[in-house]
């Protein structure tokens, strides 16, 4: 990383540094190791600041189809210890999200209603309902959050932590599912950082 980082300090870290030190005149060999040491601070904190969601994505993603069986989806969902499958369409096109928690609300083990769907009920919302069916489409969540792959992962990061979730489907221009990124993948990003 340092080596990477020293040859990539560009003209605008030089400048940041020099704003920094406000030193525009004589630069003393002892100036120069300190113009250079606040370039490469600079230099550091753009190259580690700027990880896309393409490049830490997972691309072989498990996905399932609105007329699969849920048995057939909470199997994958076992199998593969994961949370949560996108739902596609037949051009691959997400139109939903099935969970652990769908899953399970469906089988009659749903949790009680929490604050926050009270206060939502207060407001003219409905309570949510324990949802029915034999197929992925009746129990899945629609409209899932989605990001595209040249998004930051800080933004990834932000819209999970935002809406308590522990994933995003990557999306393309045509809502084509392209890859998933996790909490544990930009984890592993900022620590190899």
């Amino acid at each position: 990383m340092n080596d990477k980082v020293h040859d990539e300090i560009s003209e605008d870290d030089l400048m940041a540094a020099l704003k920094e030190t406000k030193t525009y005149a004589q630069i003393s060999a002892e100036d120069l190791k300190k113009i250079y040491s606040i370039a490469f601070k600079h230099a550091k904190s753009r190259l580690t600041s700027k990880i896309l969601v393409r490049d830490v994505m997972s691309e072989n993603v498990i996905a399932a189809q609105k007329f699969d069986d849920i048995t057939s989806a909470a199997r994958i969902l076992s199998e593969n210890n994961i949370s949560g499958l996108p739902v596609v369409d037949k051009e691959n096109r997400v139109i939903g999200i099935i969970s652990e928690a769908d899953v399970l609300a469906m089988m009659g083990t749903q949790r009680q209603h929490t604050f926050k769907d009270f206060i939502m009920h207060l407001f003219g919302h409905p309570l949510p309902e324990r949802k029915m069916g034999d197929l992925v489409g009746d129990i899945m969540t629609p409209t899932p959050i989605t990001i595209r792959p040249d998004a930051d992962i800080s933004e990834a990061a932000k819209i999970m932590d935002e809406k308590r979730i522990r994933r995003l489907a990557v999306v393309d221009p045509e809502n084509r599912l392209i890859g998933v990124i996790s909490r544990r993948d930009i984890l592993k990003a900022i620590s190899r950082k």
